[in-house]
């Protein structure tokens, strides 16, 4: 009797399910993609971890990420080359939201991460580039051990990218930000989680239960011109940054 597949650990679900190449005829031939096939590449091309790693994660075998990597890479490069449509959906997994994210493992089981709070009087301050300040969560196995504020030293937008970085932060959790400064995040190893608002202390905890609300598409595209910040399409976020709060809601608004 053959034994039943084992269930992969997956922390998040993807965010975006199914991919079509542009100017190709949509048809019912598709690659399908795995959930947990989706989590290897998430954590060893996105995140950068090792297999070693990223097998602690999943609670799995090295065995089993290579295979899983393996299959992943396969269908993204036929995705690539042969335009055919793909679509994550399925596969044997069981998700653990609560846990939150694990970037760093410092020993066999124990995972330790750095998440940093876009930061003002207690409340998550509403435009990355402009914030003054972070509050930085050092979590141990999905518990919070220590906080602490730091002060940015004037560095704005596309430098605060290198300063959290030199600060081992490995999460940010923020409300508007421009799309350099994502780039620059992402380009630094530093996983985002923008459009949140409220108390910085209390979205932390609900990163941690899972529950953060959030917006990925969170956008806020400013200029300074003559001292004062204002969008792409001339409206103003007002002197305090943007003021999109909670999920779904953008920096492009008039409030």
């Amino acid at each position: 009797m053959a034994r039943p597949n084992k269930n992969k650990r997956v922390c998040r679900l993807p965010v975006y399910c199914e991919f079509q190449a542009k100017g190709r005829m949509q048809t019912q031939s598709r690659l399908i993609l795995s959930v947990e096939e989706f989590e290897t590449l998430r954590l060893l091309d996105y995140l950068g971890m090792t297999q070693e790693e990223c097998a602690i994660q999943m609670e799995v075998g090295r065995a089993t990420v290579q295979t899983l990597y393996t299959e992943a890479r396969k269908k993204v490069a036929r995705f690539l080359v042969e335009g055919t449509g793909l679509l994550i959906e399925g596969g044997n997994y069981e998700l653990y939201p609560q846990a939150g994210e694990t970037r760093e493992i410092k020993q066999k089981g124990v995972f330790h991460m750095k998440i940093a709070v876009t930061y003002q009087d207690g409340m998550v301050f509403q435009h990355f580039g402009h914030t003054e300040q972070f509050k930085v969560y050092t979590v141990e196995d999905g518990k919070l051990t220590d906080s602490q504020i730091i002060n940015t030293d004037g560095k704005g937008h596309g430098a605060l990218a290198g300063f959290l970085k030199e600060q081992g932060i490995d999460t940010l959790i923020c409300g508007g930000i421009g799309g350099g400064a994502r780039n620059a995040l992402a380009e630094a190893g530093i996983e985002l989680y923008p459009g949140a608002a409220g108390n910085a202390d209390e979205q932390v905890s609900s990163f941690l239960e899972g529950k953060l609300s959030y917006d990925p598409n969170t956008l806020c595209s400013h200029h300074d011109h003559h001292g004062h910040e204002h969008h792409e399409h001339g409206k103003s976020c007002g002197h305090h940054g943007c003021k999109g709060h909670g999920h779904g809601h953008s920096c492009n608004s008039e409030e």
